[in-house]
């Protein structure tokens, strides 16, 4: 199985529009971050992990083949406003997208023209599915098992797939969800930055300490905003098992 970082950036991307930092004017392509997005491939299936508004910039360097499932995280913008860039990929059929149920309110919100009675030609075809935690689904050979993290307030989901856990925009997480993180050998959790705590997302301190509990055997930190720093010299201050991901990078599982 192949993991591969569509984009690793908060809400806002970096460079942020207008920033003058030197995160922000980093030549180093690592430091630029769209918002997250990741691939999952085995070499007959390929699920999407969330589709944000850089999907159309994220997807043109990989190589075009059936996308066979979207999994969304939760309903903000920055994780589902890219949907309707799905359509060259529609040739290939129908595209199955699993949501929990806000996030799939949301998303027949967004996108009505997608799930009118009467479509106009060209417009994404959609099959919609309501995904509750704990509720394994299967999408090709790879078999999916969503779990309930707490974003602030708000629950969304992240997601267990083999040996690879997925999570992004994670505040606190209930005991109880634990047990489905047993085994996980590749983690991928948010880390906002240093310092500062934020109402709704960890801090890399944070992230580094759900790490240890989970025992994963690499840790990849995702959702990064401008003022976590350079990349390279964050990844000098991280334990040797814990790094900053970065956009187009590829982890073999």
């Amino acid at each position: 199985m192949r993991l591969v970082f569509l984009g690793t950036g908060t809400s806002c991307g970096v460079p942020v529009i207008g920033c003058q930092c030197e995160v922000c004017q980093s030549a180093d392509p690592r430091d630029k971050r769209t918002r997250c997005s990741a691939l999952v491939e085995t070499d007959s299936t390929r699920l999407l992990i969330d589709c944000g508004p850089d999907f159309r910039q994220q997807i043109m360097p990989q190589p075009f083949r059936r996308i066979d499932g979207i999994l969304i995280t939760h309903s903000h913008y920055d994780h589902m406003g890219g949907m309707d860039d799905i359509r060259p990929y529609c040739q290939f059929g129908q595209i199955d997208v699993y949501a929990d149920p806000q996030a799939r309110r949301s998303m027949l919100q967004m996108l009505p023209y997608c799930f009118a009675e009467h479509r106009y030609p060209g417009v994404p075809a959609i099959g919609l599915h309501e995904i509750r935690p704990h509720e394994p689904l299967h999408v090709g050979d790879l078999t999916i098992v969503p779990i309930q993290v707490m974003h602030g307030q708000l629950p969304i989901l992240g997601f267990r797939i083999g040996k690879l856990t997925y999570i992004t925009d994670m505040k606190t997480i209930d005991e109880g969800e634990m047990p489905y993180l047993e085994g996980t050998e590749v983690l991928v959790v948010n880390a906002l930055r240093f310092d500062k705590p934020h109402h709704s997302h960890q801090l890399v301190g944070d992230a580094v300490s759900f790490a240890h509990r989970v025992g994963a055997r690499q840790t990849y930190l995702i959702h990064s905003c401008h003022d976590i720093g350079l990349h390279e010299e964050v990844n000098r201050h991280l334990p040797v098992n814990i790094q900053l991901a970065y956009d187009g990078q590829t982890v073999e599982i």
